[in-house]
């Protein structure tokens, strides 16, 4: 449960940054009625305020009656890990979609023993899993070039990253 006086302070916070959502748009100053304003910070933290506050008050239940086997969640794309002999995937999105009206999950089933999910490809072999790299037909490898005006340590990191990367997978 959370402090009193934390959620005295957020409040006013929250509706400060919901009720001021406007953007311009073709000369147009648009104000947007609902959901959060993209790509503010605080719009991508509230959001996972909000996502964690589902999750926790209805997975344990969904957990226990669709008998899930693993849930994971990266932003709002979900993995879920269940036993199609005690369910299946149009009884676990009835249980979730009703959640909250804006909150609505579509399915994407495994095809010929494998699911893409994020930038991974998993593929069902007996006895476990191999996962490697999922590209979408979209994706153009293009890095962030060395002389743009970004920070430093931006271009640094995604050499990192895919350094790492090519190191773990």
């Amino acid at each position: 449960m959370t402090d009193p006086n934390i959620r005295l302070e957020l409040l006013p916070w929250f509706d400060t940054i919901t009720k001021q959502n406007y953007f311009h748009h073709n000369n147009n100053i648009i104000i947007q009625k609902e959901g959060l304003a993209m790509g503010t910070p605080s719009s991508s933290v509230l959001s996972e305020i909000f996502l964690q506050h589902v999750q926790h008050l209805h997975l344990p239940r969904l957990t226990h009656k669709h008998r899930l086997i693993s849930y994971f969640r990266c932003i709002d794309d979900l993995l879920l890990i269940y036993d199609s002999s005690h369910t299946d995937i149009q009884s676990i999105l009835n249980g979730f979609n009703p959640l909250h009206p804006n909150l609505t999950l579509t399915e994407e089933s495994e095809t010929d023993n494998k699911l893409n999910f994020l930038d991974l490809s998993i593929h069902n072999t007996f006895p476990g899993i191999k996962i490697s790299i999922f590209r979408k037909p979209t994706f153009t490898d293009t890095l962030i070039p060395y002389t743009s005006n970004h920070p430093p340590q931006h271009k640094y990191s995604a050499i990192r990253f895919l350094y790492n990367r090519l190191n773990s997978t």
